[in-house]
Formats: C-alpha cells, sequence, structure tokens
C-alpha cells in the first residue's frame, strides 16, 4: 500500500477513474450486444437507429480515453459491415 502523501491521492484517483471506466465499457458491451440482438431478431427496421446509438456512445467512450480511438474505429466498422449485410 502507498505510504506518501501523494502516492494515496494517486492510488485514490485511480480507484475513481477504474470504476468510470469500468461502466463506460460495461456500456460499450451493451450496446454491441443489443444492436447485435437487432440485426439476428425480427426487427430489422430498429437496427439503423441502434447502429447510429452504438457508434454515437463507441465514439464517446474513445473521445474520454476508455477505449483507443483506433479500436473505436475497428468497432464502429465491423458493427456496420454486419448491419449492412443483415439488410441485403
Amino acid at each position: 500500500m502507498a505510504n506518501h502523501k501523494s502516492a494515496l491521492k494517486r492510488a485514490r484517483q485511480n480507484q475513481i477513474r477504474r470504476t468510470r471506466n469500468k461502466s463506460v465499457k460495461t456500456r460499450v458491451k451493451n450496446v454491441v450486444k443489443d444492436l447485435k440482438l437487432a440485426i439476428d431478431g425480427e426487427s430489422k427496421e430498429a437496427v439503423p437507429e441502434k447502429l447510429n446509438a452504438a457508434k454515437s456512445f463507441i465514439d464517446k467512450a474513445a473521445k474520454k480515453g476508455v477505449i483507443h480511438r483506433k479500436t473505436a474505429a475497428r468497432k464502429v466498422s465491423r458493427l456496420s459491415r454486419l448491419a449492412n449485410l443483415s439488410s441485403v
């Protein structure tokens, strides 16, 4: 465990950031899962709006620094491709 005042503060900051990042990452996973279920399911008309919501949230997560920007771009690209293939 940290002993110095600055190290204790750093440990507190890391804990707060870890919980914040965890919630954002979980939300990204849930949005992606929701989109994939819509693609596989019968609700084909809901796919474009779910895709836009997923893109938006993934980009926000990248902007916050929770996920890398190239990881976000890769996720958005794969989801877009999947959604476009399902509509054909």
